[in-house]
């Protein structure tokens, strides 16, 4: 069985060209370009992508529009960083180890390069050419839920406004199925459209996102307290300081932990329904909700 490191080592190279090609081919002013690809380029671990396309190695299917879908993934989430990290909302100077966009280009052309990068996605799954019509329209339907009101900026409104008070585990939990998860869980979706899955496997893999997503999530919350600046390439701490609304916040640090291990189980286990044995998709699940430890 390929090796994770060895499925990254193959994988993430062609997400990053199928990046440079999308930007490469935008007629835009130079400096937007510019913007959208310093914070593109800058990084990360490319998990969505990559979860998009272990689901497919778990259905055995190849697909050659994977890295493209999969790149359209990544520049939603670039823009949510980018909008994120403005003075207006998590006021954050660095991001994956660099300054952040709007510390290089201003807050104008900062929020203008988030602004390409959202529309520009739904440009790129229109025009994919090994996928039929009515799976685009399936992905195209699903990106903008998980991208927009009734996903990320839904869920970031409802962060925001929670600044105000104290919040119940149910209600964080919301927050983050809407701000962090609903963009995970369309990364493993797509792949089974791509796959054309079954409802039982598509079921399956759906639960899995749920899990998984809270799992990556209350992770990164028990990260802002345990790792550094330079681990996290963001700024560590600042969510005690702001004193947010966090899963260790409200169930303690070993509570945090305990909640993180029962989404993650629970997350293997929708694995089981599809293969008894596990598989990419599972060391992959391990290594986002173990990362840093």
């Amino acid at each position: 069985m390929t090796s994770l490191q060895s499925f990254k080592e193959y994988h993430v190279p062609k997400i990053e060209q199928q990046l440079s090609e999308q930007i490469l081919s935008i007629k835009a002013p130079v400096v937007l370009k510019e913007a959208m690809n310093y914070s593109l380029s800058a990084g990360g671990k490319r998990v969505r992508p990559l979860f998009l396309l272990a689901v497919l190695d778990l259905l055995k299917v190849n697909h050659r529009d994977a890295w493209t879908v999969g790149a359209t993934i990544e520049m939603v989430h670039t823009y949510s960083l980018i909008h994120d990290d403005l003075p207006s909302m998590d006021n954050d100077d660095f991001r994956r180890g660099k300054l952040t966009n709007h510390k290089v280009y201003g807050e104008a052309i900062a929020i203008l390069a988030g602004d390409g990068l959202l529309t520009y996605s739904f440009g790129v799954l229109a025009r994919l050419q090994e996928v039929n019509a009515e799976n685009k329209l399936e992905l195209i339907h699903l990106l903008s839920r998980a991208a927009g009101a009734e996903g990320m900026v839904g869920g970031q409104v409802l962060d925001i406004e929670s600044e105000r008070k104290k919040v119940t585990v149910e209600e964080l939990e919301t927050i983050h199925i809407n701000k962090t998860g609903a963009l995970l869980s369309f990364s493993i979706e797509a792949g089974a459209i791509l796959a054309q899955a079954d409802y039982i496997t598509r079921k399956a893999l759906t639960d899995f996102g749920f899990h998984i997503g809270l799992a990556f999530q209350i992770q990164d919350d028990i990260l802002d307290i345990e790792g550094t600046t330079e681990e996290l390439g963001k700024t560590a701490g600042k969510d005690v300081a702001s004193e947010k609304n966090t899963y260790p916040a409200l169930l303690t640090l070993n509570g945090a932990k305990e909640k993180r291990d029962w989404h993650y189980d629970q997350a293997i286990l929708s694995l089981r329904q599809i293969s008894e044995e596990p598989g990419l998709i599972d060391e992959l699940a391990a290594y986002i909700v173990n990362r840093n430890k």
